[in-house]
């Protein structure tokens, strides 16, 4: 079951925030309320909010020490959405770090596209910082060497990846069509195709056309001279001469 989105609404009239809390409920929110800001720093010991919905004027703790309250080294812990009775706050509010704000009155109906809109692309960020926790976390390796391609395959297994070994181009456009990596390293000189072909022909297959593939080869002059070359072909993320496992690994990580 999908976690609901939390929201607490701190904002002393009544009838507004009863109406934005049955609102905001009724799109599948949580909702909590408080009717200043005393109640909101109570409500935030046992909630922990996606947005929080802020009126700047309030009796006991207004909207700014509650603000105040919630930040560290000027940045607030939570999303805040800021409400004002003064429409030329706009000035004011590029000085804090809120993800917007709203004059009163206001329709409902547009403070909800609002809020939406913020929680949504919030949502979508922490997702990409999940992804980008977990890239890269499957690769493959082509290699034709074996003692090489078992170091390899150790040395990636140690950094934590799930390691696929082939040992020629063909075994690798055919085995990696059924189970696909998110970065593959191939030798340039395999023994069959070469290590460029494989990568535009599995770039040209739709199941394997996101992969971000690494082209190496050895510390060999020759091959430095055409490095250039090699890495504006079709598909090739990066082109190194690798003299150990750490210059591949090295070059993963730096995608």
């Amino acid at each position: 079951m999908e976690k609901k989105a939390k929201i607490l609404i701190i904002d002393d009239e009544m009838d507004l925030r009863e109406n934005l809390k049955y609102v905001f409920q009724m799109k599948g929110y949580a909702v909590e309320v408080a009717e200043d800001g005393v109640q909101g720093l109570k409500k935030l010991e046992t909630c922990t909010p996606d947005l929080i919905i802020l009126d700047l004027n309030m009796p006991n703790m207004g909207g700014i020490e509650f603000y105040q309250h919630i930040c560290e080294r000027d940045v607030p812990k939570y999303p805040v959405f800021v409400l004002t009775a003064r429409a030329n706050m706009e000035q004011f509010f590029k000085d804090f770090n809120v993800d917007g704000f709203m004059a009163k009155p206001f329709e409902i109906p547009e403070l909800l596209n609002e809020v939406m809109a913020i929680i949504e692309k919030k949502n979508a960020q922490v997702q990409h910082n999940l992804q980008k926790t977990v890239s890269y976390k499957k690769i493959f390796i082509v290699e034709n060497d074996e003692i090489f391609s078992a170091k390899l395959g150790m040395a990636f297994l140690s950094k934590g990846f799930t390691v696929n070994l082939a040992k020629s181009g063909t075994e690798a456009i055919e085995r990696m069509s059924s189970a696909v990596p998110e970065v593959a390293c191939i030798k340039m000189n395999l023994t069959d195709i070469p290590g460029d072909m494989v990568i535009s022909k599995l770039k040209r297959m739709v199941k394997t056309s996101e992969i971000r593939f690494i082209l190496f080869t050895y510390g060999m002059a020759e091959r430095e001279i055409v490095a250039d070359i090699i890495q504006h072909k079709l598909g090739v993320d990066k082109f190194i001469v690798a003299n150990s496992e750490k210059d591949l690994i090295d070059a993963v990580e730096s995608l």
